[in-house]
């Protein structure tokens, strides 16, 4: 797709507004997003950020840019300090192991890897002349080893989060420095402390403060001024304001065109966070739910939104994605018998007027919600889920069509199913994996949560079998129900009976 035929609009944090994204380079973007502070496993708030820049990252590589995404990994902070100090840990070997979890579940996830991953403890060159550029500048000063950046130096601080300087605090993560001369300076670079990991400055030894290190990387991996910076709507302040503050103090010419805020996830109208330790880890839902259920209830809002977490909605996420891959599994196995015409047909066929129309409106209704800034909310219902029925409405007719007819419709089922996956792989929802396999491990989760095994359900469905012989009808309700309750479906077909995932009836959604 050519990108400068397609308008893609962003809101963006700094003017609130939505804005029409014009690269700084023609068929360029440069793209910095904040990543983790890697100490421990993370949570699906971790989980939001991640797939919200990773849709962005993948629509912006279908609209034909060529995009240089960093994404860093923070090695060196307090509480990685702290939490290495409690497990007996070397702060950097904890920093890295967590690190390494974060990508396993960034794979789950099917999140892609940024073009970087920088990380603090390999930058230091760059962070120390990025706060000498700043001292230089008069807008940093030392204080017994501790160097600080002065807010007053910075007429355009609080811009970004709408924060008056008056009414700031300090931008660290600690209590106010009483050598600050203003309460609301921030901490460029610490001085050691003993049994803490440091490294050599002009100021003594040392390590940076929070903020400096995403200045300095984005400046090295993309330059001072770049298109797009992302992160949680919690970093707008301090740490997206402190960043402009040192960058624009450090270079000359610098500046970010738009910055973009993703929403928290909430629990129980609180946002998740590992401070309030009400959060749920990746690791955690994705031993009983599919990664790829995760992704999608992920995505179930426009990414600026907050999105409230629940079990029943990742039970619709996963029920809705089953519905999807199965249509798509369902179309594979009719079309198998008729692969040998399609090839030998080389494209004389035309498709269905009907098929056109489909493909057309599927189309358009995906680029216009994902051009109206990422808004993927239902973006697999409407012309999508169309789609799918006209698949399933026309897949069996196959054998009772005449050849000419028959012919028309295998392209158009072809062509609707090759709509389909372009839009779950700009989504993030298709794999490497066929149908069949995605749709048994999800049947695999369901068994989980079911807290069952095969051989259990297929006791059932034999008991059920036996009570329909016996013209015993409550009891082969009473079965049926039961596993439905457990998020599990019943199928008759003739006298085969299958079992398949389902949404839960309301007695066990709250579990």
């Amino acid at each position: 797709m050519e990108a400068e035929k397609m308008e893609l609009k962003l809101y963006n944090t700094m003017t609130q507004q939505k804005e029409v994204l014009i690269p700084i380079t023609p068929g360029k973007i440069g793209l910095y997003v904040c990543g983790i502070t890697a100490y421990d496993f993370s949570h699906i708030g971790h989980a939001r950020a991640a797939v919200s820049f990773d849709v962005l990252y993948r629509y912006l590589k279908h609209l034909g840019y060529e995009v240089n995404f960093v994404r860093n990994f923070t090695d060196v902070d307090d509480k990685i300090i702290i939490r290495a100090n409690e497990n007996g840990e070397d702060p950097l070997d904890l920093s890295n192991r967590f690190c390494e979890e974060y990508l396993v579940d960034m794979g789950a996830l099917q999140c892609l890897l940024p073009t970087h991953q920088p990380r603090v403890s390999e930058h230091m060159d760059h962070i120390i002349k990025m706060i000498e550029k700043i001292i230089e500048k008069d807008c940093g000063y030392v204080v017994e080893g501790d160097v600080f950046f002065s807010v007053d130096k910075s007429p355009n601080y609080g811009k970004l989060s709408g924060q008056l300087l008056e009414h700031t605090r300090a931008g660290e993560r600690v209590a106010v420095d009483s050598r600050k001369r203003n309460p609301a300076d921030f901490a460029l670079w610490k001085a050691a402390k003993p049994e803490e990991p440091s490294w050599e400055s002009p100021w003594g030894p040392g390590r940076p403060g929070w903020h400096i290190e995403c200045s300095a990387m984005s400046a090295h991996y993309l330059s001072p001024k770049f298109d797009i910076h992302g992160g949680g709507a919690d970093l707008k302040f301090p740490h997206h304001e402190n960043e402009i503050a040192q960058t624009c103090a450090a270079c000359e010419d610098s500046g970010v065109n738009y910055w973009l805020h993703n929403g928290h996830v909430t629990i129980n109208n609180e946002k998740m966070a590992k401070s309030k330790k009400n959060f749920k880890t990746i690791r955690e839902i994705t031993a009983s739910y599919h990664p790829l259920a995760l992704r999608h209830f992920l995505m179930s809002a426009q990414y600026r939104s907050p999105l409230s977490f629940s079990a029943s909605q990742l039970e619709s996420s996963s029920d809705a994605l089953y519905y999807v891959y199965q249509t798509l599994q369902d179309l594979d196995e009719d079309l198998s018998p008729y692969r040998e015409a399609l090839s030998e047909d080389g494209g004389k066929a035309e498709q269905t007027p009907e098929g056109k129309d489909i493909i057309k409106k599927l189309k358009s209704e995906f680029e216009s919600k994902m051009l109206d800034d990422l808004n993927t909310a239902h973006i697999l219902t409407g012309a999508y889920q169309d789609a799918l029925k006209f698949i399933n409405a026309n897949r069996s007719k196959l054998k009772k069509m005449q050849k000419k007819q028959r012919m028309s419709m295998l392209v158009s089922l072809v062509e609707i199913e090759k709509a389909a996956r372009e839009v779950l792989d700009v989504l993030g929802l298709l794999t490497t994996l066929s149908y069949a396999e995605v749709l048994k491990e999800m049947k695999l989760k369901t068994l989980i949560r079911a807290e069952m095994g095969e051989e259990d359900i297929l006791r059932e469905i034999e008991d059920r079998i036996t009570a329909r012989n016996n013209k015993d009808f409550a009891k082969s309700d009473e079965i049926r129900e039961k596993l439905t309750r457990k998020g599990i479906a019943l199928m008759d077909f003739g006298k085969e009976t299958v079992w398949r995932p389902c949404f839960p009836s309301q007695a066990d959604s709250s579990n």
